[in-house]
């Protein structure tokens, strides 16, 4: 695993501006590296886009569904066969009321389990306030010597989130780069700026 060193950037220019003072103190352009990140969500880790294969705020929803098609099917027969006996109507109606009620209670069920959810909570995955922040990434392959003056020259560039990480680079970039991971922060240089 290598040691690197990165930073947040607003824009391409910006970050090029730092890439350029890194060169300037002696650092190689094969252990400096660009790119952008994208918002959170924005990742397309799954064919049809998203971070995660679940909402965290729609993890209970199966539940909930189920127990609103039990509640909702034994409420749609009771109105069916109450109908059935005032009205004299076929059995069919019957079955339609308790598939009606059914339907209906399973949305029904789903939706306010998910309601009650909460999507952030402190123990969760993507929390937002642990969430790496979107823009351009400056990342550098540093040494245990060099790291400091990286992340000085970053700090000072305007770089934002300063973060340390171990990972794999290969062939001139952070290959093992997963935008899921929340930053983890290079002790004084951490300090986030808007």
């Amino acid at each position: 695993m290598s040691l690197i060193i990165a930073g947040r950037f607003q824009t391409f220019q910006a970050a090029e501006t730092a890439a350029q003072r890194l060169f300037a103190r002696g650092f190689v352009e094969e252990d400096v590296t660009l790119f952008f990140v994208n918002p959170s969500g924005q990742h397309a880790r799954h064919p049809i886009g998203g971070d995660v294969g679940t909402d965290a705020g729609a993890q209970a929803a199966p539940k909930g569904a189920g127990r609103g098609v039990t509640i909702g099917a034994v409420i749609g027969a009771i109105v069916g066969a109450a109908v059935f006996a005032v009205f004299k109507a076929p059995l069919i109606v019957s079955a339609v009321a308790a598939g009606v009620g059914a339907y209906v209670g399973s949305l029904a069920g789903a939706m306010s389990l998910m309601r009650q959810s909460k999507p952030h909570s402190p123990g969760s995955q993507h929390n937002a306030e642990n969430a790496r922040h979107a823009g351009v990434l400056v990342a550098v392959h540093v040494s245990p010597e060099s790291k400091d003056d990286a992340a000085t020259i970053l700090r000072e560039s305007g770089g934002m989130d300063i973060e340390r990480a171990s990972g794999r680079w290969q062939q001139g970039r952070w290959s093992d780069f997963d935008p899921l991971k929340p930053p983890q922060p290079a002790g004084e240089y951490a300090e986030r700026r808007a």
